[in-house]
This record gives structure tokens, C-alpha cells and sequence, in this order.
């Protein structure tokens, strides 16, 4: 009989006698009785993180389950469940537990049609444009050091010799090279709204000012950008849409609540 069997052969055979309505206990440790909803859960959470379901897998369950109830009860005898620092911890991870049911049945309740995940992927591939571009920059703290860089272009200096003063520490050393991106994702706006202006070969004029300080940007090359497929990115649009809406219900809950 194989070790998955004679585990199962004794549970199956009490199953008969417990009373209608009721599940068998998993195991008892010190007269304490492991229910088996417990063991259902903690399984789920195996194989949720992709541990494949076999014997091995119903031994390791049982014997976490076991362990755990011999940490739990001697932490017990210490009185360690008495202590407020512990108190507060076993509530918030009570709350969590709560939480995440919640936000499950909130999801399942309201599923992502593909209708609705095609509009959003029309939406994001209409904000990336149909253009990758391939750009240099040089970052100076002030205006001043950015427009003697810009005379020093016009000059016909190289923008990758030049780059050698920029504050960017990951393109000074490469020339300044950005690589190929789509701006509006990678850049913030004032950048981004510059180089699409660029013609190919060009180089901002006057500097351009973002948060990180004054930019020279030359734009050396574009090509046409090539979309992934709906069914590629369908995954990763999912999980945003539904963070999306998660995010909208906790609002609403939150807008609806009484806090004082």
C-alpha cells in the first residue's frame, strides 16, 4: 500500500462514523483536534504557489499543520497570547485574512470581460503612439552650464564627449545614450514632449527643464514601434484592470465610512 494510501485508507474509513454535516479532524496533538479545514486551506495555499499535488505534498500539509499546533500551544503555556504587542499582531494578521477574503469575493463577483481588456489595450496602445525613438541627454544642475553645452554643439562637439559632465550617472559614461524607448512611458512629460518635437538628428536649443534639472537632448534615430499581441499582455492588463477596480471599491468603502 503506498504511503499516500495508508494516510488516506484511515481518514476514509472514519469518515463513516463522524456525524452527518461534519468533517473528519486531520490529527489531534495533546488531545487538541487539527480540523480539516484547516488542512484544506493550508493546501490550497500550496498548490496555489504551484506546488504539484501528490503524496508527498499530503504528508508535508499534515505534518505543518502538526508543528504548528505544538509552536501555538506552547507559546500558550508561556502566555504569550497575553501580550498586547502579540494581541495586536494576531488581530491585524486576523484582518488580513479578512481583508484578502473580502477583496476575493469582491473580484469574483465582478469578473473582466476580454471586451473590456481589448478597450484597454486600444487605450494604452494609442497612448504609447506608434514610435520608439532613440535619444542622448545631458543633465546639468543649472541653466547656464545647459545652454554653454548647447554653444559648444553648435560648435559641432560631440553630445558623447560632452556627456562626460552630465549628473546622470546612468548615461554619462555611455555618451548619454538613453536607448530606444516610447517617451510617454518613459520619460516625464516636459522630456518627452521635447524629443517628439526633434527631428532626426536635431538637438533642443534652449534647455528643458524637468525636476532632475536642465536637459540638452538630442534625438539620433526613430523606428516603428511593434505593439505585443492582446493575447501576450492579456495577463498583465487583467491584473490591472481588476487593481483598478479594487482600488475604486476600497474609495467607495472608504467615502461611505463614518471616521472620526
Amino acid at each position: 500500500m503506498s504511503k499516500l494510501s495508508r494516510l488516506a485508507a484511515p481518514l476514509l474509513a472514519g469518515a463513516f462514523f463522524c456525524l452527518p454535516g461534519l468533517a473528519a479532524d486531520v490529527a489531534s496533538v495533546n488531545g487538541k483536534a487539527i480540523p480539516q479545514n484547516m488542512y484544506d486551506a493550508l493546501l490550497a495555499e500550496y498548490k496555489a504557489q504551484g506546488v504539484p499535488d501528490s503524496p508527498q505534498l499530503v504528508t508535508d500539509v499534515k505534518e505543518a499543520l502538526i508543528r504548528q499546533e505544538i509552536l501555538v500551544q506552547e507559546a500558550k503555556k508561556k502566555g504569550l497570547n497575553k501580550k498586547s504587542e502579540v494581541i495586536a499582531q494576531m488581530e491585524l494578521a486576523k484582518q488580513g485574512v479578512l481583508m484578502r477574503a473580502l477583496i476575493g469575493d469582491y473580484v469574483r463577483a465582478h469578473p473582466v470581460s476580454d471586451e473590456k481588456l481589448k478597450k484597454e489595450y486600444e487605450v494604452i496602445k494609442a497612448r504609447l503612439g506608434d514610435t520608439e525613438y532613440k535619444a542622448r541627454h545631458i543633465l546639468l544642475k543649472k541653466e547656464e552650464d545647459a545652454k554653454a553645452v548647447i554653444a559648444k554643439l553648435d560648435k559641432g562637439e560631440k553630445m558623447a564627449d560632452l556627456a562626460k559632465q552630465s549628473e546622470d550617472p546612468g548615461s554619462k559614461d555611455n555618451g548619454g545614450d538613453l536607448g530606444w524607448s516610447v517617451p510617454s512611458s518613459a520619460y516625464v512629460p516636459p522630456f518627452a514632449e521635447a524629443l517628439m518635437k526633434l527631428k532626426k538628428g536635431e538637438y533642443t536649443k534652449q534647455p528643458v527643464k524637468t525636476d532632475h534639472g536642465f536637459h540638452v537632448i538630442l534625438l539620433e534615430d526613430t523606428r516603428a514601434l511593434t505593439h505585443p499581441s492582446f493575447d501576450q499582455i492579456k495577463p498583465h492588463l487583467q491584473q490591472g484592470v481588476v487593481s483598478q477596480m479594487v482600488e475604486g471599491y476600497i474609495k467607495d468603502l472608504r467615502a461611505k465610512a463614518k471616521v472620526k
